[in-house]
């Protein structure tokens, strides 16, 4: 369904009474976001928050395709601003408001050309390509669908060069300091050439028994054409353009206001990354405030263990004691996963509703180990990064499973993409404010739950307490207050206890990636809030399972659906939306 006979079908509603009103709205208003959503879903490819067994294309990045794309969201918008919310339904007012932010934060990277800018310190066009050579190819269907997206990659990697060399040409890149060594990841996939060390050749090393040996055969046969003849070209062309043109060219200021309409732009970032209208200035208040509270908990701490010193004392003690550290990768793999099985063991006392759905431990590649952070999850994995042993130290590592594995991300993403009854931009699409500040609200969860056994543990947990309210005062310190890297850098250093190599990584991260770094503690304080005032109202009444089922329900939405939700379950005198099912 286009978008004018929509517009024409919601102004034929103003004259039917109330209840008829909402079912014409209600209608009107789903027509137009499921057209929308579904052709969203043709405009990404595959990244880490895709499930490893569903396969997508390279999307269309060329200047005919964001054209469409702006048009498509522009036309959207004004089509929701011709809907009065209030006519809606209360469960289509909540799909409404949850809707309207995705198109809004939609358009708004398509205003200011964020498709120029496809890389930062942590991510890019051609790191997400890795999540395709992780997922799982049940039949030769499958594996056909993925040759045709290696053949493709010499068009995507060409279309994605021009944009960077147009945002180049506009001083629209990440800093130049960030990139530093962001190219080895592409040198690696050339030195590979089509050899088994392929990552890309990763799926045919073991392949599905249904399929034929001699399929099989020819299945691996092609694969190594195909990297000859797309993939190794087209990652060579891209080496060659990153050490040339775009690294010794990219900007050499620091902050988003230093951006063409920096200003702008990082309020923009502001808005779709914490999902409440405040300022950076708002927010860095806030970040200087939770940073003290923490503090006097470290403190606490550190009396616990009898530590005569400062706290800069401590950290140091902590991120060079051989006591804190393992030896292989193996053994913080298997650290890892003990507490994963731990929390398997809670998990009934603390949620009543479970995910059916699994994650596998993984390390992290090694051409991204050496940039990437700690540990990333997502639906049926949790990658831990098991490069530079001495900067994983163990008694932050209960604290990144928590966030990463269960409950966090590859917990509350599928339990997102299980739900009824929501549309799918609900259960399919992933909220930052939400998603990030669900897994750091079940890091604080761990002290509850017991997963935490010494102090150190305790500490662990807090220094990334600290790690994610320091981004308030960092992120907001770099891009609107004009703080140096080395400030940045001595902030996180003297108020965590992170390595110093994950000190230059995160920083550089945030530089290069204006707001996401935001998105983590706000989004805690509001779950934080919604379980502090639902105590508080019920006493009794409060059952934590329940409270958690009701929080999860929501699939992913903006903070304030969060501060609704908790509302409607101190109403409904605390019970959980399961209940009764």
């Amino acid at each position: 369904m286009t978008i004018r006979p929509l517009l024409a079908a919601l102004l034929l509603t103003a004259s039917l009474p109330a209840p008829a009103l909402a079912q014409a709205g209600d209608a009107a208003f789903n027509a137009l976001a499921d057209a929308e959503y579904k052709w969203r879903q043709n405009q990404s490819g595959t990244d880490e928050n895709t499930p490893k067994d569903e396969q997508r294309g390279l999307p269309d990045v060329g200047p005919a395709a964001q054209a469409a794309r702006t048009k498509r969201w522009t036309e959207t918008l004004a089509a929701l601003d011709r809907i009065d919310p209030r006519t809606l339904s209360p469960v289509a007012r909540d799909n409404y408001t949850v809707y309207r932010g995705q198109v809004e934060a939609l358009l708004a990277e398509q205003k200011y050309r964020d498709y120029e800018k496809p890389l930062n310190a942590d991510s890019s066009f051609w790191i997400d390509l890795g999540y395709a050579t992780r997922a799982t190819y049940r039949d030769e269907d499958a594996y056909r669908g993925y040759l045709r997206q290696l053949a493709d990659i010499p068009r995507y990697f060409d279309q994605n060069i021009a944009n960077m060399r147009a945002g180049l040409k506009r001083g629209f890149t990440p800093p130049q300091i960030t990139l530093q060594g962001r190219d080895i990841g592409v040198e690696e996939v050339v030195k590979a050439g089509n050899s088994d060390a392929s990552s890309f050749y990763t799926p045919f090393r073991s392949m599905p028994a249904t399929i034929p040996a001699a399929k099989q055969a020819e299945l691996r046969a092609e694969a190594k054409r195909v990297i000859a003849a797309s993939v190794v070209p087209a990652y060579t062309k891209l080496l060659a353009f990153l050490r040339t043109e775009y690294i010794p060219g990219a900007r050499k200021t620091l902050a988003a206001y230093d951006l063409p309409d920096g200003r702008a732009y990082y309020a923009s970032k502001i808005r779709e990354y914490v999902t409440r209208d405040l300022t950076a200035d708002q927010i860095h208040a806030i970040g200087l405030s939770e940073v003290a509270k923490i503090r006097g908990r470290m403190a606490d701490v550190m009396k616990q263990v009898k530590w005569q010193g400062d706290l800069k004392s401590f950290l140091n003690f902590l991120r060079t004691d051989p006591q804190f550290y393992v030896k292989t990768p193996q053994a913080l793999l298997d650290r890892a996963a003990w507490t994963a099985k731990e929390f398997d063991g809670k998990a009934a006392q603390w949620f009543g509703r479970m995910p059916r759905a699994r994650f596998a431990i993984e390390p992290v590649p090694a051409e991204l180990a050496p940039f990437y952070t700690g540990g990333r999850g997502g639906p049926g994995i949790y990658l831990v990064n098991t490069y530079d042993l001495p900067s994983r130290p163990l008694y932050s590592l209960p604290a990144l499973t928590l966030h990463e594995s269960a409950p966090g991300h590859a917990w509350q993403m599928p339990f997102a993409a299980e739900l009824e009854g929501l549309p799918d931009y609900r259960t399919q699409t992933y909220i930052s404010a939400y998603g990030e500040g669900w897994a750091l609200y079940s890091e604080a969860l761990g002290e509850d739950m017991g997963i935490y056994h010494t102090p150190y543990e305790i500490f662990g947990m807090l220094s990334y307490q600290m790690w994610r309210a320091a981004r308030l005062v960092v992120d907001t310190g770099i891009h609107a207050k004009g703080w140096t890297r080395e400030q940045a850098q001595a902030f996180l250093r003297d108020n965590t206890a992170l390595s110093n190599h994950e000190i230059t990584t995160e920083v550089d991260r945030y530089i290069a990636w204006p707001g996401q770094a935001l998105s983590y503690y706000m989004g805690e304080l509001a779950f934080l809030d919604a379980r502090h005032k639902a105590e508080k109202a019920l006493g009794p009444k409060f059952d934590i399972r329940a409270f958690h089922d009701a929080m999860l329900s929501l699939g992913s939405v903006p903070l304030p659906m969060i501060d609704a939700r908790t509302d409607r379950f101190i109403a409904d005198g605390g019970k959980s939306p399961y209940a009764s099912k």
